[in-house]
């Protein structure tokens, strides 16, 4: 039996993490709606979850393969090694585009009804990992196609999956704070994801970068915190034939763990005032 909200002053503040628990159902029932109505009359649906990465993939592909005339490492097929950077990007910036807006979208029911508003950003997150876990089976059918099977590396892989979630609700916890005070926000988004790709290793593998930047310049590079990601999503997909590097991986953490942190205090700080100025 669920027990009843008491609503007391400074209660927010004692009990939140307890009300966030309490509150679960909620964000089950968030999580679900946004899923259902994604892709609600649009004429092919859940496909466009496919569609997408794979149309991006191939012009990729086209890009770096024929025009620039790059080569992945080793015996890895172009198409998966593009493939397996996009896996953790496209997570990466579905999630920040829906965080961001996920407030808004909610202002009705953030002004009339208490809840400890966590749950709001993080429900988008988890409807943009729906679309990840298709992109995923998607680039195991790659795989069979090119009859690149992976090998023990790939247990390594929900390692970077938690990596990447973490990082998504990190940046989506300041940018949805962020849109309620300051709408111009939802303007900066989608430049945000546009830049964040070109200065990702998504078409270039890390190795081409740091040849041309040299070794100091890439430590600083590498403070992106999707360099680590993405090189990692590469490594356990690929059989270790791409570059991983200690550095890359320790920079992600902390740049991650900062996010996180800071992100929670911003829209902690914040959230009192959602329902006034939503």
């Amino acid at each position: 039996m669920t027990q009843p909200l008491l609503l007391e002053a400074g209660r927010a503040q004692r009990q939140y993490w307890r009300d966030l628990w309490q509150y679960r159902e909620l964000f089950y029932f968030l999580a679900w709606r946004d899923i259902l109505v994604r892709y609600k009359q649009t004429v092919i649906g859940v496909a466009w979850a496919v569609i997408r990465p794979l149309l991006t993939t191939i012009i990729f592909t086209i890009f770096a393969g024929k025009v620039a005339g790059l080569k992945s490492p080793g015996l890895v097929p172009h198409a998966l090694f593009i493939m397996a950077a996009m896996l953790p990007w496209q997570f990466f910036a579905t999630s920040m585009t829906e965080a961001s807006n996920s407030l808004i979208t909610n202002a009705n029911l953030i002004s009339k009804v208490y809840f400890p508003r966590l749950i709001v950003p993080a429900g988008s997150v988890i409807t943009s990992f729906v679309d990840f876990l298709i992109t995923v089976a998607l680039t195991g059918l790659m795989m069979a196609w090119y009859r690149f099977i992976p090998d023990w590396h790939l247990i390594v892989l929900p390692l970077f999956m938690v990596l990447a979630f973490a990082a998504s609700f990190g940046v989506g916890l300041w940018l949805c704070a962020l849109n309620v005070e300051y709408r111009d926000f939802r303007y900066v988004v989608p430049f945000l994801v546009q830049f964040g790709m070109y200065v990702s290793p998504v078409i270039f593998g890390s190795s081409d970068i740091r040849h041309k930047l040299g070794e100091t310049a890439f430590r600083f590079y590498a403070l992106n915190p999707m360099v680590g990601i993405i090189d990692g999503f590469r490594w356990s997909l690929l059989r270790g034939q791409t570059e991983l590097s200690l550095w890359d991986l320790v920079a992600s953490l902390v740049v991650v763990l900062a996010l996180i942190s800071s992100g929670l205090w911003y829209f902690r700080r914040m959230e009192r005032t959602f329902a006034d100025v939503i």
